[in-house]
């Protein structure tokens, strides 16, 4: 076993100017993120000069000895499964992964097996409480039949600059979307706040600024047909079923989406047209960003050709 799992690890801190303890914390151990730092101090794994803090914003000031408790990782009890995983890129830091449409990317009810996360973790089982919580690596998410590009931290370090780089909104991903009818402008920008639908709770609705959260996503069109058409769609923020509310919210909704556009699918296809194509990163120790492309899977690709030849596009 590690011996930073056993001993405590010890910072001075002394310095003219006053600082935060979970923001000194974090500058002193920038392999974890802030939330499992600030769960640390919450569950008395912190000392200052042998005083357990108050609170993770207590201010330092002055000369103080900071003494940290790293336990090992919690196991997250999840038994790794042997599924092929198509991988984009890999390295020490970060998995890039194309998923398909029908795989749940993490547990939760009804899906205690068979996620993304179990493939992950037998692909590279030092994932295992990567950020200190029941997801392992998890930043972000897609929906279970949004197939495309997501992306995993490999360690506690790549875990916490991928969720400053989101959180910054540094990271930038492009979806395509066949949505029914088209929109009102061949480009645009929405921007519709999102919360949680008070009448089905396992939805999301867009509602008053005051019951949710800001979400703004960006389209523009590619491709036009006689009932459908398709958009490039760049979400500024990474809100819940976010796209897929706002091109309903503008009268578009994405092709088989039976939650949130026609109860019955337009497409001859048990998934949504909905497909996470590219996505650009800087990633670890880099100055400059990378961008990572994920082709259509052939029942989107087959769908658009059938579409472009009705309309009469040379084959």
């Amino acid at each position: 076993m590690d011996e930073r799992q056993i001993l405590p690890l010890v910072f001075v801190f002394n310095e003219q100017q006053s600082q935060r303890l979970d923001k000194f914390l974090v500058d002193c151990l920038p392999e974890l993120s802030r939330s499992r730092i600030q769960n640390l101090i919450k569950h008395g794994q912190v000392l200052i000069n042998g005083a357990v803090p108050r609170k993770a914003g207590q201010v330092l000031e002055g000369q103080a000895v900071v003494q940290v408790h790293l336990p090992p990782p919690e196991p997250s009890g999840l038994i790794p499964e042997a599924i092929p995983l198509e991988i984009v890129f890999e390295n020490d830091d970060l998995l890039v992964v194309n998923k398909p449409a029908g795989m749940v990317v993490h547990p939760a009810a009804g899906h205690h097996g068979g996620t993304l996360v179990h493939a992950a973790l037998a692909h590279a089982p030092e994932m295992e409480g990567i950020g200190g919580e029941q997801r392992p690596g998890v930043v972000h998410r897609l929906d279970k039949n949004t197939s495309g590009l997501i992306l995993l931290a490999k360690n506690d370090r790549a875990h916490r600059w991928l969720q400053d780089q989101f959180r910054l909104r540094k990271i930038q991903k492009i979806y395509l979307a066949l949505v029914d009818g088209c929109p009102p402008t061949p480009k645009g920008r929405i921007e519709a706040p999102i919360g949680r639908d008070l009448k089905v709770r396992k939805k999301m609705a867009v509602v008053a600024p005051d019951k949710g959260r800001s979400a703004i996503s960006e389209y523009l069109t590619l491709e036009t047909f006689a009932a459908h058409t398709l958009l490039d769609v760049h979400p500024v923020t990474g809100r819940t079923h976010q796209i897929r509310l706002h091109l309903a919210y503008l009268g578009c909704p994405v092709a088989g989406d039976t939650v949130y556009g026609k109860r019955h699918s337009s497409i001859p296809l048990e998934r949504h047209f909905l497909h996470a194509a590219r996505i650009t990163v800087r990633l670890l120790d880099s100055k400059l960003p990378t961008t990572f492309d994920a082709p259509l899977p052939p029942e989107l690709a087959q769908l658009l050709d059938q579409l472009r030849s009705k309309a009469g596009w040379p084959s």
